[in-house]
């Protein structure tokens, strides 16, 4: 029988963990501020959760690095793996996120842009470090296509068949 475990997703927007409600909404403004990310990570933790994730939801679409400092604070106040995603874009970005105490880096719409960056990744810091996150949306009756740019914009890929893609180039998990 598989272990249940609880993994905790946070959505950042500004600095803030937001209530997941769609990530187009960030852009108008409507999502809802629900506190700040070290407090939230330091009570899952608290309440044994078995990882936490974050997700900056805006980062990619406007060009940002993602919060290095925020997951440097977690990491320093907490004792669970984390997996990081939003924003980055290389190998260096992959690096420092790992220096401020990530476990595991997260990417999507650098994945798709140069998929060679999942196996540049994994053959640096090994495939267990590679997550990559698929946004998928229904485009029809039987089909799910890969969306990027914080679910904005529309790939054209075929979700299952990039799904295979990444795993193939190196990527250790997919979410």
């Amino acid at each position: 029988m598989l272990a249940v475990r609880v993994i905790p997703c946070l959505d950042v927007h500004a600095g803030n963990v937001t209530r997941g409600i769609q990530f187009g909404k960030a852009e108008s403004g409507e999502l809802k501020n629900v506190g700040d990310p070290v407090e939230m990570a330091i009570r899952y933790d608290a309440q044994g959760a078995d990882e936490m994730v974050f997700y900056d939801i805006t980062a990619s679409a406007h060009g940002r690095a993602t919060m290095v400092d925020v997951i440097r604070r977690v990491a320093e106040r907490c004792f669970m793996p984390l997996t990081v995603g939003g924003g980055v874009r290389t190998v260096e970005d992959m690096r420092e996120l790992l220096k401020a105490g990530a476990d595991k880096t997260s990417i999507n719409s650098s994945a798709v842009s140069n998929p060679d960056l999942i196996r540049q990744g994994a053959e640096k810091f090994g495939s267990q470090c590679i997550v990559v996150s698929i946004d998928a949306k229904r485009t029809g009756p039987e089909s799910w296509e890969v969306f990027v740019q914080g679910g904005r914009k529309n790939t054209g890929l075929n979700a299952i068949e990039w799904a295979h893609r990444a795993v193939e180039l190196g990527a250790g998990e997919i979410v």
